[in-house]
């Protein structure tokens, strides 16, 4: 099968959404706003075009970008594009393409960052994780947030496949 990787780079139009699925894996939603602009050789009028994505990003990443992304923020999404099709209450049909996240990152054409690298999360003691992380140059200090205690569970909350 063929791969398909995109990478885009635009502006978030909306916050991102944390989604927990039914058994707890975190999922965030947010969309971008990709722009294009271009001289008319015809008419030597600029033109533009605009188009619009779905992002999803799960786990950590989830988290992550839930806490560091906002509307407006202008972002470098990577991923992979995903059809997901479902039945509305109506029996309607609807189906939409997504980009499924690997990596985002700010944009830093016309902005600064700072970078906080959390802490590792993994199967050994919260003692050893913070040694581990600060042994690595990186710095610590991202805490993990916990899973609120209502969680939505919807139809699009499905786990990611992979």
């Amino acid at each position: 099968m063929a791969d398909s990787t995109v990478t885009v780079v635009g502006n978030v139009t909306r916050d991102p959404e944390m989604r927990y699925t039914p058994s707890g894996v975190a999922k965030a939603s947010f969309g971008v706003a990709v722009s294009r602009r271009w001289q008319n050789r015809n008419t030597q009028e600029w033109e533009e075009q605009t188009s619009f994505f779905n992002v999803v990003c799960w786990r950590d990443m989830a988290e992550n970008v839930c806490e560091s992304i906002g509307k407006g923020a202008r972002v470098v999404v990577n991923g992979r594009l995903e059809q997901r099709s479902w039945e509305t209450e109506n029996g309607d049909k609807r189906s939409v393409v997504e980009i499924v996240a690997d990596d985002i990152g700010p944009s830093l054409r016309w902005a600064t960052a700072e970078v906080r690298r959390n802490e590792r999360r993994g199967s050994f003691d919260s003692g050893s994780a913070a040694g581990a992380a600060g042994a690595g140059g990186g710095g610590g200090g991202g805490e993990r947030v916990s899973a609120p205690a209502a969680r939505a569970e919807t139809a699009d909350d499905m786990e990611e496949p992979f």
